[in-house]
């Protein structure tokens, strides 16, 4: 129990921190509303766990066979959240609530997950930090990080996604709404830096 206590804290307090999903999440919150945005959420809470279960099972070896292929994954994950901040900051509110723009979908925020770096980040150093090689029990201990993560999904995600919803009524003007979108992006590109930078170590 105690190890799970200790899973616990490491996934709220690495879920409730900014980063893209959080920071795009609140954003859809506050131009698409609650309702619509309830596929971008199961996708994040959901998505991710299995991301974790996957990456504990073994299929972060496939890139330490072709480490090529992690690089590839993580510059596509930078230009797609590049394009998404760029979609974030020029989408006028007019646009948006006349219906020509749609929040993420289920499939599209799990599938995202492979390609943001923080969930990299958490992924692999949840599994590398709570799962010993000398573990008896190494299944169950990834369905305790599993459990862990699905437990904090919803309230630490979705505390965003409320917020971002409860921003709207104070954001009702279009140049509000247009400043909160490019503050967002920024943020989104803000969040991309680490990545960058690793990238380009990568390369030299």
């Amino acid at each position: 129990m105690d190890v799970f206590q200790a899973v616990l804290f490491f996934a709220f307090s690495a879920t409730i921190t900014p980063g893209p999903n959080n920071i795009m999440i609140l954003s859809s919150g506050l131009n698409y509303g609650i309702r619509a945005s309830m596929p971008h959420l199961f996708g994040i809470c959901l998505g991710f766990p299995l991301m974790v279960l996957l990456v504990g099972l073994g299929f972060g070896l496939v890139f330490e066979q072709w480490p090529a292929l992690h690089f590839y994954i993580k510059l596509a994950g930078v230009l797609y959240l590049l394009y998404l901040a760029w979609k974030i900051g020029s989408a006028s509110p007019t646009r948006i609530e006349s219906g020509h723009a749609k929040p993420f979908g289920f499939w599209q925020a799990a599938a995202f997950q492979w390609i943001n770096g923080k969930a990299w980040i958490m992924a692999s150093g949840a599994v590398a930090a709570f799962i010993s090689l000398q573990s008896l029990h190494p299944f169950g201990d990834l369905l305790q990080i599993c459990a862990a993560f699905l437990l904090v999904a919803f309230p630490c995600v979705g505390v965003w996604l409320g917020f971002g919803a409860w921003l709207k009524q104070y954001l009702n003007q279009p140049l509000y709404r247009r400043l909160f979108n490019l503050l967002m992006a920024l943020l989104l590109v803000g969040s991309v830096f680490p990545v960058i930078q690793e990238l380009l170590q990568e390369v030299q």
